[in-house]
């Protein structure tokens, strides 16, 4: 691997509420995940977190959810496959509209918290993601995790998949993600972040949980922005990886 791409979570400010330093982000990232309102980010912090992220450069995707604002988008939601579908469809379109005002182009999807570890393994919630890019724009990429029933899918319909690696999240031995309920979920300092990251991108090994070594290809890293020392963090993984050679770059510029 001679390049690959760092991205955040971003735009997930609501009003009064805000979360995470965006701006600084930015100028470490080279792929924003921009909330769609279903979980966080109102029109006012989307329109500018966009504009940002254009004028850095950084290439925009939509973070679909469940509709679930008190939640964070955190809450596993058993929805019916048409009314998932359709409410994907209504924040590709939402986030479209004030990407165009920003004068970019959402490029790939990313499914948000409950959402992305449901559809890990939830063939008919996979499906309805994946139906709903297909309806709206089947050249966007879908970003989620290596091996899941959404990447088998969207490679069957000839939709372009993007493994993802967490930088601040530990891992089962079966290369699911512990959940965030359970002790040491989430990592925090940035050293051990960086290192583990490295030697992903050098040698698709990460350590689980219970210390064993996991084979994972990942074409991107996530830094949660929401995460308390989120730019700590995501500076240090970019540090390491370009210490090491490796291009920072959007996958979508590939």
């Amino acid at each position: 691997m001679t390049s690959i791409d760092l991205n955040a979570d971003l735009g997930e400010s609501y009003g009064a509420w805000r979360l995470g330093d965006d701006r600084a982000l930015l100028d470490v990232v080279t792929s924003a995940n921009l909330a769609c309102g279903f979980h966080a980010g109102d029109p006012t912090t989307l329109l500018e977190t966009a504009r940002l992220a254009t004028s850095r450069r950084v290439a925009l995707g939509a973070q679909v959810s469940y509709p679930d604002l008190r939640g964070f988008g955190r809450r596993d939601l058993d929805l019916p496959a048409a009314d998932l579908m359709a409410d994907v469809i209504y924040q590709i379109g939402a986030l479209r509209g004030i990407a165009a005002a920003a004068g970019t182009h959402v490029l790939y999807l990313k499914p948000h918290g409950a959402l992305y570890n449901r559809v890990v393994h939830d063939e008919v919630q996979a499906a309805a993601v994946v139906d709903a890019v297909i309806a709206v724009d089947p050249t966007l990429a879908i970003v989620g995790l290596p091996d899941s029933e959404i990447g088998r899918l969207a490679e069957a319909e000839g939709i372009r998949f993007v493994p993802e690696a967490f930088a601040d999240r530990a891992y089962r031995p079966d290369g699911t993600l512990v959940p965030r309920s359970e002790p040491g979920a989430v990592l925090h300092d940035p050293a051990e972040i960086a290192e583990r990251m490295l030697r992903l991108a050098t040698e698709g090994i990460l350590t689980a949980i219970d210390g064993t070594d996991i084979a994972l290809s990942a074409e991107t890293v996530c830094v949660h922005g929401d995460a308390p020392g989120a730019v700590a963090v995501a500076r240090a993984v970019r540090a390491a990886l370009e210490g090491a050679g490796l291009t920072i770059a959007a996958f979508t510029a590939r």
